[in-house]
């Protein structure tokens, strides 16, 4: 067996299902969760509709690369959506299962394993898939704490030049998961600087682009690099590709449909790596992908079920812990500690004793420089209908009243 197997650390939901282990929750209230970051909004019918006029496509084998007109939607849809120069659909673009999957597998074909030394950076807290894939491709973890002060944005000012010089690869999750803070162009200009001064490749996760609150959409890492002069030249957007996905911006995360994008360099190595891997999509799922990557109507729509439910909800919720709007995402990041109560000790409870589920923070962030940035504050995925979303949050301000 792969000894790197027995680094994983148990993933977040099984952490959650043992801390409720023995709890019968409360029967008087029906079951709800704020636990999972799963899309609950219904899928668009145009897409369903293109997926089942698709399915003659299922006697073929499909393609690694993707049929070249849903390459073309996707690079349409980059530059469309964050004013970039014409991206090359045969060079620069790779169809993907989801991004989750895209993720874990970069890390397999950038780093290096005879690099005894290899670091794989990650914000902490972190989606779990970048430990996962760390420490499978035979690199150590490294971790920037999130930063309160900065609106939780990593402090890589932070971060040793001696440890820079080990990076090989950097997951940048903007917006990010679970505090929704997303990246300024100072930032990007700091990692681009640093990427191109030590040589690592950065893997920028942009999954929950399309879910925010103002009239500006989040900076993309594509679009700041073309910002900062780095979309040109013999190689443009030099170690940087962005991985993207339909499941929240399309409410469809079962068809596992996404992108990665950027330097044709990498991209070049990617795909020679997943022609082994077997990462091909579906002829019908491409179809669709075309479909939705087409189309802004249904994505404005979803932005306002969000925007509703977070202009409801949140206003409740900041009566008893402190939270804030996030910048993007469909998250919210409180600190619970104002209760007396661990953040393992308020989901335990509120599971108990009113049947919703929250995820603790410290099952999302691992200690690093002396502290878990994740203590004392909960995830709260606000995903269902506006209604669900409203009588959780009722039953959590009830709790928190009764402390």
């Amino acid at each position: 067996m792969n000894p790197h197997l027995d680094q994983l650390h148990p993933y977040p939901f099984e952490q959650l299902r043992q801390l409720f282990s023995g709890v019968t929750p409360n029967p008087a209230h029906s079951p709800i969760s704020l636990g999972i970051g799963e899309p609950k909004h219904p899928t668009p019918a145009f897409i369903e509709k293109a997926l089942l006029h698709a399915m003659a496509g299922l006697s073929v084998y499909p393609s690694t690369h993707g049929t070249e007109p849903l390459r073309v939607a996707i690079a349409g849809w980059l530059e469309r959506r964050y004013g970039i120069p014409a991206v090359d659909p045969g060079t620069m673009v790779l169809p993907v299962n989801g991004s989750r999957e895209a993720l874990f597998a970069f890390a397999q074909a950038v780093v290096d394993p005879a690099r005894g030394d290899a670091l794989v950076m990650s914000p902490n807290p972190f989606y779990q898939i970048y430990e996962g894939a760390a420490y499978l491709s035979g690199a150590t973890p490294y971790y920037v704490n999130s930063e309160p002060g900065r609106n939780f944005a990593p402090d890589y000012g932070s971060v040793p030049d001696e440890v820079w010089a080990r990076v090989q690869l950097l997951y940048v999750c903007s917006p990010g998961n679970p505090t929704g803070a997303v990246l300024s162009l100072e930032d990007w200009r700091q990692l681009f600087e640093l990427s191109e001064r030590h040589g690592f490749a950065i893997a920028a996760d942009e999954c929950y682009s399309e879910i925010y609150f103002g009239a500006t959409p989040p900076l993309g890492a594509l679009e700041a690099a073309h910002q900062l002069g780095r979309s040109g030249g013999a190689r443009p957007y030099a170690n940087l590709v962005v991985f993207s996905s339909l499941s929240k911006r399309s409410n469809v995360p079962g068809m596992r449909s996404g992108f990665v994008a950027g330097d044709p360099q990498l991209l070049k190595k990617f795909l020679l790596y997943r022609t082994y891997s077997g990462g091909a999509m579906s002829p019908p799922i491409q179809a669709a992908s075309i479909a939705a990557w087409n189309d802004e109507h249904h994505v404005q729509d979803n932005r306002a079920l969000y925007r509703e439910k977070f202009r409801l909800i949140t206003p409740l919720l900041k009566e008893v812990m402190d939270v804030e709007l996030p910048d993007a995402g469909f998250y919210l990041w409180a600190d619970v500690r104002r209760t007396g109560l661990s953040d393992t000790d308020f989901a335990r409870r509120l599971y108990a004793e009113y049947n919703v589920t929250v995820l603790p923070g410290s099952y999302l962030a691992r200690e690093a420089h002396g502290l878990n940035p994740g203590r004392g504050r909960i995830r709260m995925a606000l995903v269902a209908s506006v209604d669900e979303g409203l009588d959780a949050a009722n039953r959590i301000n009830e709790f928190c009243k009764g402390l």
